[in-house]
């Protein structure tokens, strides 16, 4: 009896050992050479193809700083292109090692995979002709409800521009695009939009918008892997980690000054600063 008991904890033991092998991410995307990363490919300044057919933008860039950091090469990498409700079941099915796409943390979506350390904050944020009536957020808030904002259309639109400017009004569109036309034709004072979205626009147009110095509604943006693969999570967030703080920040400060049009701080030498 005490024979067979042994035999049976031995194959336990044997099929833990197994599983623990077969679930070893990192060893098996370093096997088979380059990392395979769900994203999208029609959102600018985060995921989209340039005017040569590549690949390009922040998630990118993200994506890029994960594989230099396996391979010490940052184009060994095969990109899924997948619609934003694919990025948790590619993830979950291994159909893709990681998601970057704009992720939003959220507790609910935590149960589902596990997030990396974030690499950006969204938020809102009020885009100003330049030249135009209004210099900033005050000004725009000062003067009530002489003010029109236009936005793009949901249930929430009226509730989140009277937030920031609580006698405005709101003017709903379609589209991101009409309510851009609507600030270029002076139908609308300012609009509501993506932080991110804002600053990649003034980047576009240099001289043409300004930024109204004020941002809201903050969410932020992760990439995402397979729960239960804690050495894979582990070294996606020191890869991620260094190029925010540490040896690759010179990479990681081109992109974002490259796709935001702000140079990030650089981080402080010494004690460091997320211990701070």
């Amino acid at each position: 009896m005490k024979k067979i008991v042994f035999c049976l904890l031995t194959a336990a033991s044997l099929a833990a050992l197994t599983s623990g092998a077969e679930a070893d991410k990192l060893a098996d995307v370093l096997a088979r050479g380059k990392l395979v990363v769900g994203t999208g490919v029609g959102n600018p300044p985060w995921h989209f193809r340039d005017e040569a057919g590549n690949m390009a933008g922040y998630d990118v860039d993200i994506a890029k700083i994960v594989a230099k950091g396996l391979f010490g090469d940052d184009t060994k990498i095969e990109f899924v292109n997948q619609a934003s409700d694919a990025r948790i079941p590619n993830i979950v099915t291994d159909k893709v090692d990681i998601t970057c796409q704009f992720m939003t943390v959220t507790a609910e979506r935590a149960q589902q995979v596990n997030f990396t350390i974030p690499y950006y904050r969204e938020g809102v944020g009020l885009m100003l002709q330049a030249g135009g009536k209004y210099k900033s957020r005050d000004d725009m808030k000062a003067a009530g409800n002489a003010v029109t904002v236009s936005v793009l259309q949901n249930v929430y639109a009226e509730d989140m521009v009277h937030y920031a400017l609580p006698e405005a009004k709101v003017d709903q569109y379609e589209s991101v695009d009409l309510a851009y036309q609507a600030l270029n034709s002076g139908r609308a004072d300012t609009v509501a939009t993506d932080m991110s979205s804002l600053q990649w626009f003034m980047k576009q147009n240099p001289g043409k918008y300004a930024d109204g110095g004020y941002g809201w509604n903050p969410q932020t943006y992760s990439c995402a892997v397979k729960r239960g693969e804690q050495d894979w999570l582990n070294f996606v967030n020191i890869a991620l980690r260094e190029a925010l703080t540490g040896v690759e920040f010179g990479t990681f400060s081109k992109s974002f000054e490259q796709w935001f049009g702000v140079k990030p701080p650089e981080p402080q030498v010494g004690f460091p600063s997320e211990h701070r």
